[in-house]
């Protein structure tokens, strides 16, 4: 009976034990300041401090024409092509073709700025919405470049490269990111978006094609092959 009830306390004294530790581990959590609540949003998240925003941007591109060229290159005509699908594909501003007005190349570029226009009519681009104008370059005995401009609502981030602090500061300390982290990630994807306004909304459905759901049905009523569909 003795040997019972030394036994029946030990086990009592063991449970207390248990219970005293799991209170105090409970109690010095409530009391550390570095706990943070789970599936929150960091305050220096970098989606937050780096966030993908719409803005009006100007796009532009550079052609370069020597002083003694009359045309255009192959590659300078499909690189201003390419200029020209991205203008149709994102904007319904009107594209600028500006010419140096007091550089050594003036007349050639003057030259090529029809066979500029003709490229981009060809590409898709209205006359209508064609712009010529001219500007002065810095250097006037340097040979300019035409310049193609246009403006278009493009997802775009600030600037990356910021390092206010020392990344083995506060970031350590407080395990923390740092405020430059994932600045870059971000700005890859906005330069991947190729509709902008997909970030606002999702798009519309289209019509559902009647005529391939009904083949799709009648192939499945009659036990087809699932290949078929």
């Amino acid at each position: 009976m003795t040997h019972d009830n030394s036994k029946f306390r030990l086990v009592r004294f063991a449970t207390a034990a248990a219970v005293l530790a799991a209170a105090t581990a409970l109690a010095s959590c409530a009391t550390r300041p570095d706990r943070v609540t789970t599936s929150s949003v960091s305050s220096n998240d970098y989606r937050t401090a780096h966030p993908i925003t719409l803005a009006e941007v100007q796009h532009a591109l550079d052609v370069p024409v020597g002083s003694g060229e009359g045309r255009l290159t192959t590659s300078l005509r499909d690189l201003i092509r390419g200029f020209a699908q991205d203008y149709t594909a994102i904007s319904k501003s009107t594209i600028s073709v500006a010419l140096p007005s007091n550089a050594a190349n003036a007349g050639a570029t003057r030259a090529v700025s029809a066979e500029v226009r003709k490229v981009l009519i060809d590409a898709g681009v209205k006359s209508n919405r064609i712009v010529l104008t001219s500007y002065d370059p810095s250097a006037a005995e340097a040979s300019a470049p035409i310049r193609l401009t246009f403006v278009a609502v493009t997802a775009i981030t600030g600037d990356c490269g910021q390092w206010p602090t020392d990344l083995f500061g506060p970031t350590i300390r407080d395990n923390t990111n740092w405020e430059n982290f994932g600045c870059a990630t971000q700005q890859n994807l906005a330069a991947q978006i190729a509709n902008p306004a997909d970030l606002v909304g999702p798009r519309g459905m289209t019509p559902i094609d009647a005529q391939r759901r009904a083949e799709v049905i009648s192939v499945y009523r009659s036990d087809g092959n699932p290949a078929d569909f």
